[in-house]
């Protein structure tokens, strides 16, 4: 079953992994106010979504990534999606931590690879890519050669679209934030009207003036 970007937004929106609020704004981390905030680990506790997410980013990687090796989960919300995603396709798997461990090997991949293994990134979100592009950094100074990651949503923000391309990485999500905004127009949890805001948002999202739209 082909499982289709319109599915996942539908998903995620169902089980408020993606919640959007408009009038409400998130502040991220960074200090933004954002009318959106994805917290994909929920996938993990809604069985019939996470059976949708797991087998889209399967089919990602059998169709987009064919000569793959080995799955690389990135560390933490990462690691579980890129299990469950190798046990389908019954490959072998890993995860990059966010940093060497302060014990024992002082690792920072987990599982093993070997040089040359050619490696897909399971993702669960992207947005400015700097933290799924630490991960590749790591990776290929392992000596691995990363074909791309599959995630399952992305903001689709120029910022994280340019620094993947400078990087030479591809990434292929399920869902995106396009999509989504559609999906939750014509599902009802947003307003017509807030699809303006929405829009003006992801094109810049450091300018705060989507609020006054």
């Amino acid at each position: 079953m082909k499982i289709t970007e319109e599915k996942i937004a539908k998903n995620l929106l169902s089980i408020k992994a993606v919640f959007l609020r408009p009038e409400e704004p998130f502040t991220w981390a960074s200090g933004i106010k954002s009318p959106i905030y994805c917290d994909n680990r929920l996938t993990l506790s809604a069985p019939e979504v996470r059976k949708d997410v797991e087998e889209g980013l399967a089919e990602t990687v059998k169709e987009k990534f064919p000569e793959a090796q080995i799955l690389m989960g990135t560390s933490t919300a990462g690691i579980a999606h890129a299990a469950i995603t190798a046990s389908i396709l019954d490959m072998p798997m890993g995860y990059v931590r966010s940093g060497h461990k302060d014990h024992g090997r002082q690792n920072q991949i987990e599982g093993r690879l070997e040089r040359g293994q050619k490696v897909v990134v399971i993702e669960d979100l992207i947005s400015t890519g700097g933290s799924v592009l630490e991960v590749v950094d790591v990776l290929r100074e392992a000596g691995a050669d990363v074909l791309g990651v599959a995630s399952i949503f992305t903001y689709g923000m120029q910022k994280g679209k340019d620094r993947l391309s400078s990087a030479g990485v591809v990434n292929y999500s399920l869902s995106n934030f396009v999509t989504l905004i559609e999906v939750a127009a014509k599902e009802g949890y947003i307003k017509e009207n807030d699809i303006r805001k929405l829009r003006a948002f992801i094109k810049n999202p450091s300018d705060p003036s989507w609020m006054e739209l």
